[in-house]
């Protein structure tokens, strides 16, 4: 599968990151938590979920379409890519109007092919990034197929995020990361960027640290973390959101790891601007 390199459309000179609220609740809250996440250049994308799919009716599902504005209004004054997740084709028309620069497949999205087939046909032509969650069940062959499936009409600029699966048992985290599938996407498809979302895994601020340094070992190309300019007052999945200054300590914390070419071994060094 040939896919545009990741650094050609995030411009991120290290691992890129990727972080945002779970939701877009407010246009001062999305204008305060990108201000905030500005002031560290190792973010380079402001996400936020516009519309969100929710187990049962009666949750928030998003602010909607008004939303767009606000991201819209982040990159022009912040400089910061902007990404969120579509599921149908009037969220994809939605957001190539506004000019969102990256979107996401969601984990329950991946898991229906027809779902996907849908984003990808309103994709067709778009000269857009794309990132695909892997689906919420652990079926690899799910995840590569909705890569296929937006490869197949043209997508190029073309990644996975792993974000964990339905546990089936009683864990420590919110979803299981269960490694030995990225790990096999990664082996399948070794030119595909490829993230982890250790907010999702995790499900609780404590366990992301450990849970981003393991992608990092893993040497996957990116994280996309939750921030919240106030989490305590988080519309959903307070529990996982970090504040925008705990982001930049979080980044300070992590270590790269990668083989030198003098002698074939693991160096490390902090999570930096260099590559």
């Amino acid at each position: 599968m040939e896919v545009t390199p990741l650094a050609d459309w995030t411009g991120s000179k290290g691992p890129c990151v990727i972080a945002g609220p779970c939701a877009a609740e407010s246009e001062e809250q999305v204008r305060r938590t990108a201000e905030e996440l500005s002031r560290d250049e190792r973010v380079s994308v402001y996400r936020a979920g516009i519309w969100k799919p929710r187990t049962r009716p009666g949750c928030f599902e998003g602010v909607g379409k008004v939303g767009l504005d606000w991201l819209r209004a982040v990159k022009n004054e912040f400089g910061l890519l902007t990404i969120t997740e579509v599921a149908t084709p009037y969220h994809v028309d939605a957001c190539l109007a506004a000019g969102i620069d990256v979107f996401w497949v969601g984990a329950r999205t991946t898991t229906s092919p027809f779902a996907v087939q849908e984003v990808a046909g309103a994709l067709r032509g778009a000269d857009v990034p794309v990132l695909v969650k892997n689906p919420m069940n652990p079926d690899l062959g799910l995840w590569i197929g909705a890569l296929e499936r937006l490869h197949s009409v043209g997508i190029k600029k073309l990644g996975a995020i792993h974000r964990g699966f339905t546990p089936f048992q009683q864990s420590i985290y919110r979803n299981a990361p269960n490694w030995q599938i990225p790990i096999e996407l990664k082996r399948r498809l070794p030119g595909l960027p490829l993230l982890s979302d250790p907010s999702h895994i995790a499900g609780n601020t404590e366990l992301i640290k450990p849970v981003a340094q393991k992608a990092l070992d893993l040497a996957m190309d990116g994280l996309m973390i939750e921030a919240h300019i106030d989490p305590t007052v988080a519309k959903s999945d307070k529990s996982q959101q970090l504040r925008p200054a705990e982001i930049s300590a979080l980044l300070d914390l992590l270590s790269v790891r990668s083989e030198t070419s003098a002698n074939h071994g693991s160096s490390s060094s902090q999570l930096s601007l260099s590559p």
